[in-house]
């Protein structure tokens, strides 16, 4: 898992190719608005990490992060009082923010030191499976999650994807500059908010949850 560098550089080119691998056309977005873009955006710096404490949720997608919840006893006039169902999670989305990318291997890095333009060519050098995190406090399953979001929002979300060995992807690279590339799966923050609904209708303390659901996978590309 070494980091592989072009250095025979080429030609100018004015045209940005995107090379079909494994993983289907790459893409390389960061932006509020989820919606797939064609070109090819060349960032300023590298991703960016979550802005919370996540935890990885494990594989399967149906884990229930967070501390245990202690179901309280029924009270007292029980069973006249009101019934609300039998005890369940609730999860509650309310907002979506940005897209952010999480790498799989290294990353790639090409230096044009010539006085023109040239072609800097870079392909995944490994394969590797990204899903949600989330903050604590989740009292539903990932998978009933998933699905409220995409519900509110009208996305697709997956509780995981893979970002697979040998996708590749040609960028322009000015004089002068280095084009760094990284390979993986951009997630979509969204936040909501979470508790337990007991069979008494009293309910757990809500708690706002932060979570990083995969949406795609693609290339990340910065200039340095």
């Amino acid at each position: 898992m070494g980091i592989r560098t072009t250095r025979n550089l080429v030609t100018s080119a004015t045209v940005i190719l995107l090379c079909a691998g494994l993983a289907g056309p790459a893409a390389a977005v960061q932006s509020a608005d989820p919606t797939p873009v064609d070109d090819t955006v060349i960032n300023t710096a590298p991703p960016a990490d979550p802005e919370e404490e996540v935890t990885d949720v494990p594989d399967g997608g149906n884990g229930m992060p967070g501390e245990p919840t202690v179901i309280p006893a029924p009270p007292k006039d029980w069973p006249n009082s009101e019934y609300c169902g039998p005890s369940h999670g609730v999860y509650t989305p309310s907002t979506q923010g940005k897209q952010y990318h999480k790498g799989v291997g290294p990353t790639l890095a090409n230096y044009n030191g010539t006085s023109r333009t040239a072609k800097s060519t870079f392909t995944s050098e490994v394969t590797g499976e990204v899903g949600v995190s989330v903050t604590s406090g989740l009292q539903t399953s990932i998978n009933t999650m998933l699905a409220k979001l995409e519900g509110k929002f009208d996305v697709n979300l997956s509780a995981k994807l893979t970002a697979k060995l040998g996708n590749t992807i040609s960028v322009d690279t000015p004089s002068k500059k280095t084009t760094n590339a990284k390979y993986g799966v951009y997630r979509l923050k969204h936040t909501g908010v979470s508790y337990i609904l007991y069979s008494n209708c009293q309910s757990s303390t809500r708690k706002t949850i932060t979570s990083y659901s995969p949406y795609k996978v693609g290339w990340y590309l910065w200039e340095s």
